[in-house]
């Protein structure tokens, strides 16, 4: 049975195409005093329903004189060890800003408060271009149940001019 080059040539086609090299993505690119501000989601293994509260008012936060926000994917700690910068430091956090390409990062901290079962939430207003925190609310819930209450407060706090 004769090829027929019309199929072959299709065949050839379509291999050819899938061994071309896709381009990366296009990396964020920061650009000082611009309004480009991210929203990174909170993450807690040890409290996953306050984080889950938590990065669902981050996600509604706005920021007056700012653009809507970025959402990212992924949460802070995940950014900082993709740049291999893991502290909780000024530093850190501008490094953040810049490979997400991004002038204000908004994100949460959760952590385990002062008394047992007790959450400690902390949202943060990072300036990138300052290199300082622009404003910081924190407080310390009973539970996670209160937390689901009480989180939007704080993320109002943290974003109010």
């Amino acid at each position: 049975m004769p090829v027929q080059w019309g199929t072959f040539g299709q065949l050839l086609l379509v291999i050819m195409m899938g061994c071309t090299p896709v381009p990366a993505p296009a990396k964020p690119v920061y650009v000082p005093g611009s309004k480009v501000w991210a929203v990174l989601p909170a993450e807690s293994d040890a409290f996953p329903i306050a984080a889950r509260a938590a990065s669902e008012r981050l996600r509604r936060a706005r920021v007056k004189g700012m653009d809507e926000p970025q959402v990212s994917k992924v949460s802070l700690e995940v950014v900082q060890l993709s740049i291999e910068c893991v502290e909780r430091t000024p530093a850190c956090y501008e490094a953040v800003g810049r490979s997400l390409g991004s002038n204000q990062l908004l994100f949460a901290e959760i952590d385990e408060g002062p008394k047992k079962q007790s959450i400690k939430v902390t949202v943060t207003l990072f300036d990138v271009d300052a290199k300082k925190r622009k404003k910081a609310a924190i407080k310390v819930f009973a539970s996670e149940e209160d937390v689901v209450w009480g989180v939007a407060d704080v993320v109002a706090e943290a974003t109010k001019p």
